[in-house]
């Protein structure tokens, strides 16, 4: 009988593949594994089979017995299964089309001029601040929250109390924590909406109110989705791609000699972090078959995108770090019909940051080694909860 690995897995190295996840993905691509709550699920680590199960409408989100499926967590968030099984479909597919249009890559692209604003006046904060400073809390956590206040209408005051939600609701430890985080967040978008509803502004949560057939309470869902999901993960990987640029100072000063590369840079960063050991869970609609494995219906698959983008198959050499690599291929954002929203907003948010920081801070490094950095273990997202620079 073979022994299911244990999840999470032991990483060492905050910008590296944990080496068991290493072990797995090269006796093949679907593996046995417990979960941290002990349940049984499927980990699925080859680029190949994630991208093609990321829009396969066999795997959903929901699950016919909610309360009996397999947990891959705590989070009320990503735990479990979310959704009406029956309607996951029409739901999900209602969702896009009432977002799409806020998010479309032509409406993003006329946000650049002023994220590239917001960002130089968070630039101009750290060097008063430093050196040495820190890169997380001056830019890397204020720029996404700023950007996505203003494109949904949520006051940037109240920040620290919708990040202390967002942190308690993606809690991947303590799930009366995560249930406790989540519901402030959903009352606070639903005080939000009557505030749109009474004086609407230019804004997404205004123009989601004014949109016919959309409940209050459906209002405020989506917009707390977007609120939690446009800020923290852009948080986190602006925090990662500059540890993993001033980790490696040769990709830096590739950067530094040649900003013109900062898009591509961009996909490098998106791609070689070494996150993995869990991915996106999905619950099989009915049995499947994946490379010969045999998935029953009901049971929870983990599609790891982090381990897919160090697939060999696909990124030669793949724990190199290389800003003149051709990343795009990476599956950070997902893949066909869920692929992710606020991807073009994402991007232009770190090219934004990194041409600055290498055009204005070419000396830029580390002030502490990266053995003394603290990662966020505690979180759906994880990231960084602090980077010491000097320059």
């Amino acid at each position: 009988m073979i022994t299911a690995a244990q999840l999470p897995f032991e990483q060492t190295d905050p910008l590296q593949l944990a080496p068991r996840l290493r072990e797995l993905q090269a006796q093949g691509t679907v593996h046995r594994v417990r979960t941290a709550v002990g349940d049984a699920a499927w980990l699925v680590t080859g680029h190949a089979q994630v991208r093609r199960l990321l829009d396969d409408d066999r795997l959903g989100r929901a699950h016919p017995d909610p309360r009996s499926a397999p947990r891959a967590g705590e989070s009320a968030l990503f735990g479990g299964p979310l959704g009406n099984f029956a309607t996951e479909a029409a739901d999900h597919a209602r969702m896009r089309s009432l977002l799409q249009p806020h998010f479309s890559p032509r409406h993003l692209r006329a946000l650049r001029p002023r994220i590239e604003t917001l960002t130089a006046r968070l630039l101009d904060g750290l060097t008063k601040l430093g050196p040495p400073a820190d890169l997380h809390t001056a830019v890397a956590m204020p720029l996404p929250i700023l950007v996505i206040c203003e494109l949904l209408g949520v006051p940037y005051q109240d920040r620290e109390k919708f990040r202390a939600w967002t942190a308690d609701a993606a809690n991947i430890r303590d799930r009366a924590r995560s249930e406790r985080g989540l519901g402030e967040l959903f009352g606070y978008g639903k005080r939000l909406v009557a505030r749109k509803r009474a004086e609407p502004g230019d804004d997404v949560i205004s123009r989601l109110c004014a949109t016919e057939g959309v409940s209050d309470d459906e209002a405020a869902g989506l917009s707390m989705a977007l609120l939690f999901a446009g800020h923290e993960t852009t948080v986190v990987q602006i925090g990662l791609g500059a540890l993993l640029l001033l980790a490696h100072p040769e990709q830096w000063q590739a950067l530094v000699d040649n900003p013109v590369l900062v898009p591509n840079a961009v996909e490098e960063i998106l791609r070689a972090p070494g996150k993995g050991g869990g991915g996106i869970p999905r619950y099989a609609r009915t049995d499947l078959d994946i490379d010969g494995v045999t998935i029953r219906a009901g049971e929870l698959v983990l599609l790891d995108n982090g381990a897919a983008n160090h697939d060999p198959a696909v990124f030669p050499d793949p724990d190199r770090v290389d800003v003149t690599r051709s990343a795009a291929a990476h599956l950070t954002f997902g893949h066909g019909a869920r692929y992710c929203l606020g991807a073009p907003l994402a991007r232009i948010e770190l090219q934004a940051v990194f041409t600055e920081l290498v055009t204005r801070l070419p000396t830029l490094r580390l002030a502490v080694g990266v053995e003394e950095l603290t990662m966020r273990r505690d979180t759906l997202t994880g990231g960084l909860a602090e980077l010491p620079v000097r320059w």
